[in-house]
């Protein structure tokens, strides 16, 4: 089971028969009969007793890997629907692959996907976390986070991995490290067609507290490093949504990935991907195995995903299809305050996703395994394929089985239920902003607010770009009670762990440690100055603003920080849960970028102005008109000719020619040309 405050649900079934990989090729009752045949016919009792103890040496060989079959299949996955308030619907996927260590170091690849496993050798990387994530998790209205906030990510893309820096002959492991780093963020960049080779020294961190591997790391030495990277403007969609489906060994043709479409999840509220490579170790016989988790978190609005069935063109509802409430003081023909929805609304999987579940994917020999599984009250109505196995667990659990090579779909239509299940209540309460105003100089302002009756002990932790300087100096904690909400504490943190900034090659990092009292809330503080970039570094919307990616927060378990580290990764529950702001948006002095090019227009305009008027000073020759040279006698009589032929012509064309016409002809002053043409 996977337990989850207020979401628990089996990922799969640990029961299965013998691996492929392990099968003998003959039943254990044939391979018993042929000991004894073969012992009875042999006349030599050294032969019959030397082939006994192979043939049982080979029976006991299932034996010993009964633990490592049974242990877990090779390929599962898993989805987990739950319907939440106003509307929403929440849809959990999950797939998990594993493969031993040996294989994978000989790239002997069962499920485990190929092009992630070789980039992950060539770059050295013992552990990976990817994360691409689009909107916010509604706290308040949705409750906790799902998988503790462990599978989602800041907005954008996000990404940490352990990296081993130990090379022979190399002492310099910090720049091996870097290499190696820069080598895994361009190649993943490529695998899912992100921009995560942007990801440089710039924005690059090494977190001390805020993240703890989930695999034996710590037992394998080595000089190994954690690096953390984000991308908060990265715009994630369906092209980063094709790599991760094609790492799948069903490639979203079957199984619940079927429902994976771009469309579809991209039209959610609320939308995380995830990408964890860990490896694993029994705790009987120590062997390790390589385990990969992708998952798909998404909040849907029921309605908005629906509504392309019946209207394929997006546009508002009709106000005339709403639900108004006319006791409102401003509620008029044209305004209108929807009115709280009664009841659950009616869904089912093949109108949300466009299609109905293509058949299973189930690769391993399963004797039983829940694929899917509804978590709704006892009352609601559920409607199922009869060709689908289903069980009831818990009055609020309901899982199914999918069918071999058939759809499968669900259906729940709208029902009024007599209660409704509490959710869970957030562990914390998250808001960070940006104060002041101005482009010289501003303000950072975060409230971390704990709900419950109990203090809890939390990790903070800041990446913030180069351009962004804080005032250390000026960084305050308080802290407000229940009693007095006015009266502020100055605190201290526990713990520090601060990196300046370097102009152009590192942004600050800061980790805190803290308590957050018992229903009480922490205000954190400071000043910061803004630099001046080149005109080079802006981006094409500068005029938008640069993105600071989202602080995160770390909710530690009970024992706290010191716990976590003695019980390590054996704990049920090291990592705690964790929780992410916003991303913000940082406003910088913009130049007017469009002043080169006015000026640019300007000068040439002036320029070619000025040219031609000294460049018709320095080729013409300017002369009066007395100033004329006389035109030689030659060139008269030349002209009296042909002016006299062009008389003959026409009157050999047109008869007859009028004597005044030749007289004004000669002496009214019509100009012939030199050519015999007449002038105007």
């Amino acid at each position: 089971m996977v337990k989850v405050p207020g979401r628990s649900w089996p990922e799969a079934s640990t029961s299965r028969s013998l691996s492929s990989r392990y099968a003998t090729p003959y039943p254990l009752g044939q391979l018993r009969f042929t000991s004894l045949h073969l012992r009875r016919k042999s006349k030599s009792p050294f032969f019959a007793t030397h082939l006994e103890m192979k043939l049982t040496s080979l029976l006991a060989l299932p034996a010993t890997l009964l633990s490592a079959v049974f242990a877990a299949p090779e390929y599962s996955e898993h989805l987990h629907l739950q319907p939440l308030p106003n509307g929403y619907l929440y849809a959990g996927f999950n797939f998990t692959a594993t493969t031993s260590l040996d294989a994978y170091q000989k790239q002997h690849f069962r499920y485990f996907p190929r092009s992630l496993g070789q980039i992950l050798q060539h770059s050295h990387a013992e552990e990976l976390h990817l994360r691409f994530a689009v909107g916010r998790w509604d706290d308040e209205e949705w409750g906790a986070r799902p998988r503790d906030g462990r599978r989602e990510g800041g907005t954008g893309v996000e990404i940490w991995a352990w990296v081993d820096g130990s090379e022979k002959g190399n002492p310099h492991s910090d720049l091996v490290v870097e290499e190696r780093w820069s080598s895994l963020v361009n190649s993943l960049s490529g695998l899912f067609c992100a921009s995560l080779n942007f990801i440089d020294g710039t924005k690059t961190t090494r977190p001390v507290l805020s993240f703890e591997p989930e695999g034996p790391l710590k037992q394998g030495g080595g000089r190994k490093q954690l690096l953390h990277g984000t991308l908060p403007h990265e715009v994630v969609c369906t092209e980063n949504l094709t790599p991760f489906l094609k790492l799948l060994p069903c490639k979203g043709k079957a199984g619940i990935s079927s429902l994976l479409d771009g469309h579809k999840v991209f039209d959610a509220n609320w939308q995380t991907m995830s990408v964890d490579v860990r490896p694993i170790c029994s705790a009987h016989d120590g062997s390790c195995e390589l385990e990969i988790v992708q998952t798909v978190d998404m909040v849907l609005d029921v309605e908005r995903s629906m509504r392309p069935g019946h209207d394929p063109i997006p546009r508002p509802r009709p106000i005339e299809e709403i639900n108004c409430d006319t006791d409102r003081e401003h509620h008029g023909h044209d305004t209108c305050y929807p009115k709280p929805r009664e009841g659950e609304a009616g869904w089912s999987l093949s109108k949300i996703f466009g299609q109905p579940i293509r058949g299973s994917c189930h690769l391993d020999d399963a004797a039983e395994q829940w694929d899917i599984s509804l978590e709704v009250p006892s009352e609601r109505t559920v409607e199922s394929p009869d060709s689908a196995s289903h069980q009831t667990q818990d009055d609020t659990l309901r899982l199914y089985t999918l069918p071999e090579n058939k759809d499968f779909d669900l259906t729940l239509p709208s029902q009024i239920l007599s209660s409704s299940k509490d959710l869970p209540s957030p562990s914390l309460f998250a808001s960070r902003q940006i104060t002041g105003y101005g482009a010289e100089r501003g303000g950072m302002h975060t409230v971390l607010r704990n709900p419950h009756p109990y203090p809890q002990q939390i990790t903070y932790m800041e990446s913030l770009p180069w351009f962004l300087r804080p005032y250390m100096h000026t960084l305050r904690l308080s802290a407000t009670g229940p009693q007095n909400p006015e009266q502020k504490t100055l605190i201290k943190p526990e713990k520090m762990f601060y990196t300046p900034l370097v102009d152009r090659e590192r942004g600050t990092h800061l980790e805190l440690l803290l308590t957050v009292p018992a229903e009480s809330s922490i205000e954190l503080t400071y000043d910061f100055e803004k630099a001046v970039l080149r005109y080079t570094e802006y981006p094409p919307d500068a005029n938008r603003g640069f993105d600071v990616a989202p602080a995160v927060i770390r909710v530690l378990p009970r024992g706290g920080y010191d716990a976590a580290l003695r019980e390590g990764h054996n704990d049920a529950d090291p990592q705690g849960q964790y929780l992410r702001t916003t991303s913000l948006l940082l406003p910088l002095p913009t130049p007017d970028f469009s002043m080169p090019y006015n000026v640019i227009i300007l000068s040439s305009t002036v320029i070619a102005l000025g040219f031609g008027s000294v460049f018709n000073l320095l080729v013409r020759r300017f002369v009066l008109v007395d100033e004329v040279p006389v035109p030689l006698l030659a060139q008269k009589v030349k002209a009296g000719v042909m002016k006299l032929k062009g008389f003959m012509s026409e009157r050999v064309k047109g008869g007859k020619v009028d004597a005044g016409q030749v007289k004004g002809g000669k002496a009214g002053g019509v100009d012939v040309g030199v050519d015999g043409t007449k002038g105007g």
